[in-house]
């Protein structure tokens, strides 16, 4: 093994960031759900997961929310959930499926405010599938679990390894550095209220550390 990987980050600092990614895995088993919600995030491969879920036909109709992207604001100028809902439609959803929630500025409004456009479009919800970015499949559950806990939370995103999930964003220090930031969310916005505790095993937490004193903080809360 090389002391050094592809842009100066070492293989100790690989191997800790495949921890947290691996953490971040729900397992869950997709299944039959009421709705879809493909939750705003900088990757559009969360729209086309989105889609694939519907033409699956695992779910009947589909949420995408998400104002604009505050780390990629020039990638989606008209907001998240326009963009994912049109890149959905070109990959064969029909308009009449899609819902849009274009006002969302975090995950737990990505949640609260689908739950609200979903009521006032009279469908009634008891089962959704989350489908996030594959990093941060835990504390969308987190959140829902806290947000919208009566229904039956399903996670998912789109299935691939760690380093092919950087290839395909192709911005190594943003992942890591998104690892990192969804990781202390975990940690901490149980203690705010924003979301159920998930036990944290002791070294995915010694990781975590480690990657923030080699500097991987650009997305941490202030």
């Amino acid at each position: 093994m090389t002391s050094t990987s592809r842009r100066g980050i070492t293989d100790q600092q690989w191997a800790g960031t495949a921890l947290l990614w691996d953490y971040q895995q729900m397992g869950h088993d997709l299944r039959r759900c009421d709705v879809a919600i493909g939750l705003g995030s900088h990757d559009l491969g969360v729209a086309a997961e989105t889609a694939g879920l519907y033409l699956r036909g695992l779910v009947k109709r589909v949420v995408f929310t998400g104002g604009p992207n505050p780390s990629r604001p020039a990638a989606f100028p008209r907001g998240e959930a326009v963009h994912f809902a049109e890149h959905a439609v070109a990959l064969g959803v029909p308009e009449s499926a899609i819902l849009r929630e274009p006002n969302a500025r975090y995950t737990g409004q990505n949640i609260e405010f689908s739950r609200t456009v979903l009521a006032e479009a009279g469908v009634r919800v008891s089962s959704v599938l989350l489908v996030s970015m594959p990093y941060m499949e835990r504390r969308a559950y987190a959140t829902c679990r806290q947000v919208w806990p009566e229904v039956d939370a399903v996670c998912t995103s789109t299935p691939m390894d760690l380093h092919d999930y950087v290839k395909s964003i192709g911005d190594d220090r943003l992942v890591i550095d998104s690892l990192v930031g969804d990781l202390q969310r975990v940690v901490e916005y149980p203690k705010l209220g924003f979301a159920v505790a998930q036990d944290v095993p002791g070294s995915v937490h010694d990781a975590y550390q480690r990657l923030i004193a080699d500097g991987f903080t650009s997305r941490l809360l202030a």
